[in-house]
């Protein structure tokens, strides 16, 4: 099992999901800090040649809690389409960046503001856009 960490694991992010989540982050905002580290350090690629086990925007994830509680599906959005009670993360909560550009099989780790380490292993990917021939959605 791979672990994925937004300090430490260069990720594959597409050209466009770069663009657009880079124009939400605030540099100065010390919350902001982890996915500024993320777009840093990302691996770019066009959406067309996106790999298709790749976590992109609005891709649809099962995923498993690293403590062993059942799977569920998230689906990772930008900050205005959030909504925790359908499953919709936004990518600038600490699970959407930990989320953002994993693959299939590894772990998402993030820490909890209590300073405790989450994970979440990306089990299947249900839908991704790029992989769906949605290159601008």
């Amino acid at each position: 099992m791979n672990v994925v960490s937004t300090a430490a694991v260069i990720r594959t992010l597409s050209e466009l999901d770069h663009v657009r989540v880079a124009k939400l982050v605030d540099a100065g905002n010390p919350a902001h800090a982890d996915v500024q580290a993320l777009l840093d350090n990302a691996d770019l690629v066009a959406p067309t040649d996106m790999a298709p086990d790749v976590v992109t925007m609005r891709s649809r994830v099962r995923v498993a809690d690293a403590s062993g509680a059942g799977p569920r599906e998230l689906t990772l959005v930008y900050p205005s389409e959030a909504d925790a009670a359908q499953g919709q993360v936004s990518v600038l909560s600490p699970i959407g960046t930990a989320l953002l550009g994993a693959k299939v099989g590894e772990m998402a780790c993030w820490a909890l503001p209590d300073g405790r380490a989450a994970a979440l292993q990306v089990q299947a990917l249900l839908f991704q856009p790029e992989a769906s021939g949605e290159y601008l959605r």
